[in-house]
């Protein structure tokens, strides 16, 4: 998704992986494609400690694909919410199985969508705005 993002033009892109060879693979894919104005980072590593490291900065995209079977899911959500991540008018996308992973609202977080492709699904969250219109981060 990084390299994604990278051409549609993204400024800065920041990928985390676990694996040392794959983060190999992502850096070369992405120095292939990125423009002299674009700058983007592979962070190896856990990501819940990763996530820790970002803290200050936010963004506008961020989009999560665990293992299906991963019990990360609402502790990421959970660290993107404490250090937050998400700018406001930002959007998470969250790939699960369909029937696997239950989406749930994760302070100030709330689900926009979801959709469904056969066994995949992408939930949509964005931060909460109250009925003022105000981001609440």
């Amino acid at each position: 998704m990084g390299a994604e993002a990278l051409c549609r033009g993204a400024k800065s892109v920041v990928g985390i992986e676990q694996s040392g060879r794959a983060c190999d693979i992502i850096r070369e894919n992405w120095q292939k494609i990125a423009l002299p104005d674009q700058s983007f980072r592979i962070l190896r590593g856990n990501v819940l400690t990763e996530l820790a490291t970002l803290w200050g900065q936010s963004f506008d995209y961020i989009y999560f694909d665990p293992p299906y079977e991963s019990p990360l899911y609402q502790p990421v959500l959970e660290a993107i919410a404490r250090y937050q991540l998400l700018a406001p008018g930002g959007e998470i996308a969250v790939e699960h199985r369909s029937k696997q992973w239950q989406p749930v609202t994760i302070d100030p977080l709330v689900v926009s969508r979801t959709k469904v492709y056969g066994n995949t699904a992408l939930t949509f969250y964005h931060p909460y705005i109250d009925r003022r219109g105000c981001d609440v981060n």
